[in-house]
């Protein structure tokens, strides 16, 4: 179904410069493959015929969100460990998703997914809850020898994702303290395959969740940059996050960077406990960083160097983090959040723009998942997804700057639709999912279950 977009605010983002590729009045069309076969200034020219026309009124039309590092497993565990950092805090969410069965994690990730949707991010890097469910850290260590769950503990997570809608990189782990070399890469082979199989319009890429900030088995780097080679994948890993064990942490560098995983493109998730030292070798090796700035800031983690990291070339997105510690799936809070940080921690305003803000939960996400051919911002080719923002509903008063109006005073709030490759998914916070209201009802009725199959309350 063709679909005409007339009268919108604009906002491309376009790839190969920092101008957000603003238009006052604008008009885009979308074909009948849910790409955008046309965009300009103006009127539609004379003639162009679509089965649907959405006037938009003077509201804003820009990428859906990419959050380049998502948990959508997590969305029903707001509000456990509130007053823990990051290790704590796992105790108390993952504690809670290790007494959880291959159903219940669909209809959590379903449900979580469904959430990033009716909050205008169309493209997610999503980690799935691993095979091997968690255990405590001791001193930033673990033993890594806890309970093994089946293949389909993963298979459901990304099957989940699939019928949520979103487009998504499945990141997978590979758990190496279990098993042999050829086991453990049998098994992560079948989760790949099965993502593989997938509709490729939705099921992005299939990645590797980096375990070795976690993992106590030395060979843990070897063994990943080894699968992103026979694979064919890429991989992010949760690195220097936490303020504690520092020194431990900052040892495990090494490991990749001995591995050849830098050269391989390996993404850095938080990377907040640096040193000039390790961003300069990061950067060198050709890595990248994804960024969550409400997810550091409530958890204690600390302000990552990003502006430091961006003048030395390392390119970075941003990411959500998942809904157990953003709390609110708020992509422009999100923004405003890194925004302020930066500006806070370096007392000069110019640390982060809005501009560029928006470029990196958008195009800058999507390039460092190794997408941003297909999503990431509103070009010709690319596959229609987009939100639907308006800015008088509630009236945020003149637009004197608009993108920068749209980066530090829209919200949820504003926002009326989310199109994922021309087709509504989400109208004014209301999903056309069919299985939206059986998602809400399986994740109360589930984990109110899971909590008491946990020897002690997660609370």
């Amino acid at each position: 179904m063709r679909l005409l977009v007339t009268h919108a605010r604009l906002i491309a983002v376009p790839a190969g410069t920092d101008d957000p590729g603003y238009i006052e009045e604008g008009w885009m069309l979308v074909g009948d493959d849910g790409r955008i076969a046309a965009i300009g200034a103006g009127d539609p020219p004379v003639g162009t015929t679509a089965d649907e026309i959405l006037d938009a009124g003077g509201s804003f039309v820009a990428p859906g969100f990419v959050s380049s590092h998502s948990h959508l497993f997590t969305s029903g565990l707001r509000g456990l460990g509130v007053a823990e950092t990051l290790y704590g805090w796992c105790d108390a969410m993952l504690g809670t998703t290790a007494h959880m069965t291959a159903d219940d994690v669909y209809w959590s990730t379903l449900h979580g997914a469904l959430d990033f949707l009716s909050n205008g991010v169309t493209t997610a890097y999503n980690f799935t809850d691993p095979l091997q469910s968690w255990e405590s850290m001791v001193d930033g260590k673990r033993v890594g020898d806890a309970r093994m769950r089946e293949l389909d503990y993963h298979t459901r997570q990304a099957d989940a994702t699939r019928d949520a809608g979103i487009r998504f990189v499945d990141s997978i782990g590979m758990d190496v303290t279990v098993g042999s070399d050829d086991e453990i890469f049998a098994r992560f082979a079948a989760s790949v395959a099965h993502t593989r199989a997938m509709d490729p319009d939705f099921a992005l890429g299939a990645s590797i969740m980096g375990q070795v900030q976690w993992s106590p088995r030395e060979e843990a780097a070897w063994l990943e940059v080894e699968a992103m080679r026979r694979y064919g994948v890429t991989n992010q890993a949760h690195f220097l996050e936490s303020p504690e064990a520092v020194e431990h942490q900052r040892s495990k560098f090494a490991q990749y960077r001995d591995a050849g995983a830098l050269g391989l493109g390996l993404v850095f998730g938080h990377f907040i406990q640096t040193t000039p030292e390790i961003i300069d070798e990061a950067v060198a090796g050709g890595a990248a960083m994804s960024w969550q700035p409400a997810s550091n800031g409530r958890l204690a983690s600390g302000t990552a160097q990003v502006p430091e990291m961006l003048a030395k070339g390392m390119k970075v997105g941003i990411g959500l983090d998942d809904q157990a510690c953003t709390d609110v799936s708020d992509p422009w809070q999100n923004m405003r959040m890194g925004i302020y940080q930066q500006r806070a921690r370096l007392q000069d305003p110019l640390a982060m723009m809005p501009e560029q803000v928006l470029r990196l939960h958008t195009l800058g996400a999507a390039e460092i998942m190794g997408v941003a051919d297909r999503v990431g911002s509103l070009e010709v080719g690319k596959l229609a997804d987009f939100v639907v923002v308006d800015p008088r509903r509630p009236d945020v008063g003149p637009l004197w700057h608009p993108v920068r109006s749209y980066v530090l005073a829209m919200s949820p709030r504003n926002l009326t639709r989310v199109y994922v490759g021309g087709v509504l998914v989400d109208d004014r916070g209301t999903s056309s999912n069919p299985l939206a209201a059986e998602a809400s009802a399986r994740l109360h009725e589930s984990l109110a279950e899971v909590a008491r199959r946990r020897p002690t309350h997660p609370h």
